[in-house]
């Protein structure tokens, strides 16, 4: 199930970009962003408010100041009030610009938060969109191990007591990172891009079956886990069948649907004396070099077609 409507508190924003309160309300801790959209007010300057979304953060440039410059001291005024009148939860000036006498008192008697970066604004506002994309994206919750192998996002499902955690652990041996053991939340931060982290609780640890819980960062170091993670591939374990077919040239190109997106996978069979951690670590080299455009597969394909040819051709 897909969980939606997900929120961060303005503050936890202003403490992140280090943003300067210029004016703060009485209920500023009490202000929940939900959305990774922002706006810049080049139309609402003019007076057109319409699908104007009051949800957003305001972030207003070095071209928006420029125009109100420009104005008379009263029609300044005047676009201002009309602006802030909107209600809206933040309004952030880029470039360390120096407000306007009436900002402050439009932000305290419209009760809006007005805060101030030195960052530059296009800068800021990728920064800040990433970010709440990350904060406020759609998430739901899968049991399995995410791990990161030579840069790739590894998330390894099966069914319990297939051996993932203990996969994960031999990854971390061989100098890979743990993202998530047992519980992999995973949020859609675009229309292509799955993010898993683990819940804050059991970040970091992973569980052994015959002993038990264990602390990756205290055991492997600091530079064996990550927070979070891009989910580039799939690997799903089962029980080795006797007689069951399975994939040996890999020309067709498995996916798992994930919150509407595609992620390339791959069912590894699981026997004893299978090496899965070196497999999984192929795996993952195999997909990078699938995503810069060669295919082993389709080449040896290509190679055989060619040696036919060549043979009929004689």
């Amino acid at each position: 199930m897909v969980e939606t409507g997900f929120t961060i508190p303005l503050t936890k924003i202003i403490e992140e970009f280090e943003l300067e309160k210029i004016y703060e309300t009485k209920d500023i801790d009490e202000i929940l962003i939900g959305t990774a959209d922002i706006n810049r007010p080049g139309l609402q300057m003019i007076g057109f408010f319409n699908y104007f979304d009051h949800n957003r953060i305001q972030i207003m440039g070095r071209v928006e100041f420029n125009y109100l410059e420009q104005l008379t001291t009263d029609e300044r005024k005047k676009r201002m009030e009309d602006f802030f009148a909107q209600g809206f939860p933040a309004l952030v000036i880029t470039r360390g610009q120096q407000v306007f006498p009436e900002m402050p008192e439009l932000a305290e008697k419209y009760n809006i938060v007005l805060l101030r970066t030195e960052q530059a604004t296009s800068a800021f506002m990728s920064a800040i969109i990433s970010y709440l994309n990350v904060k406020v994206a759609p998430r739901r919750t899968r049991h399995g191990v995410l791990v990161e192998v030579y840069g790739e996002g590894i998330l390894i499902l099966g069914e319990s007591g297939v051996g993932k955690s203990e996969t994960a652990i031999e990854l971390l041996k061989r100098g890979h990172r743990l993202v998530a053991d047992d519980a992999v939340e995973i949020k859609r931060v675009s229309d292509k891009t799955l993010v898993g982290e683990s819940p804050e609780i059991i970040r970091h640890f992973i569980e052994l079956r015959g002993i038990g819980i264990i602390d990756v960062k205290e055991i492997f170091g600091i530079g064996a886990v990550k927070d979070s993670e891009s989910i580039d591939m799939i690997i799903h374990l089962e029980p080795w069948e006797d007689g069951k077919q399975y994939d040996r040239l890999g020309m067709v190109d498995e996916y798992t649907n994930i919150m509407g997106i595609n992620i390339p996978s791959l069912t590894v069979p699981v026997k004893l004396g299978r090496n899965l951690a070196v497999i999984i670590e192929v795996a993952a080299m195999n997909n990078r070099q699938k995503r810069m455009g060669y295919n082993a597969a389709v080449e040896l394909n290509n190679r055989l077609m060619n040696q036919m040819e060549a043979q009929l051709n004689l």
